[in-house]
């Protein structure tokens, strides 16, 4: 299990290769928005028998959708130039629209561009999307398998829960603690039946 401080490890050692630490091999970047993206991304891909660095691609967390244009400065046009894709939260659209138009990848940008240039959009998060995908009776198998049924079992009794779906309740419960939701991203996605995988994350694997 991944503490709090292994993961702020993790997170200032990719924000370093995202700036200046990537091979000259790499061809493309995929953005996301933090680890626990990273993670699923990465894993969706070894569920497609994808090798991503022996083809030149490379996940990199921003550390969150408003560090986006900074990011994209260092890895677009203007800087190394390689293929772009990336995820991105639909209520974050925004600063990945505008990051785009600044770095002139594009003007007047809509959602529908933004699919075009191999970024998609989950409708909460990433990890909304996996829960919808796998169904509550699944995820709670998940965490029955990792010890964490009972803590779950505990915050759905919380009143700041009460009236809320499951659903809801499992995506809240995953950033509960820090760690939890980049422990079960990978387990997430290696327990999806590929047919019915998150759209975003489907396609996002795809363009790879």
């Amino acid at each position: 299990m991944t503490g709090k401080s292994a993961v702020a490890r993790r997170y200032r050692a990719q924000m370093t290769a995202g700036q200046e630490g990537l091979p000259d091999t790499i061809r493309k970047v995929v953005l996301v928005e933090g680890i626990s993206d990273q993670f699923a991304v990465e894993a969706m891909a070894r569920r497609h028998g994808l090798n991503l660095p022996a083809d030149g691609v490379c996940v990199v967390p921003m550390g969150g959708a408003t560090n986006i244009k900074r990011f994209l400065a260092t890895f677009g046009p203007n800087g190394r130039n390689v293929e772009l894709a990336g995820l991105y939260d639909d209520g974050e659209a925004l600063f990945f629209l505008r990051g785009l138009e600044l770095t002139g990848m594009g003007s007047n940008l809509t959602r529908a561009d933004l699919a075009a240039l191999d970024f998609y959009g989950c409708v909460a998060d990433l990890e909304d999307e996996l829960v919808r995908a796998l169904g509550v009776s699944a995820v709670e198998q998940i965490l029955l398998a990792n010890g964490d049924l009972t803590a779950f079992r505990t915050f759905q009794q919380q009143p700041a829960q009460q009236g809320k779906s499951d659903q809801a309740r499992l995506r809240r419960f995953m950033g509960t603690r820090g760690g939890r939701k980049i422990q079960y991203a990978p387990l997430l996605v290696n327990a999806l039946d590929l047919h019915r995988a998150p759209a975003p994350l489907q396609r996002l694997v795809t363009s790879l």
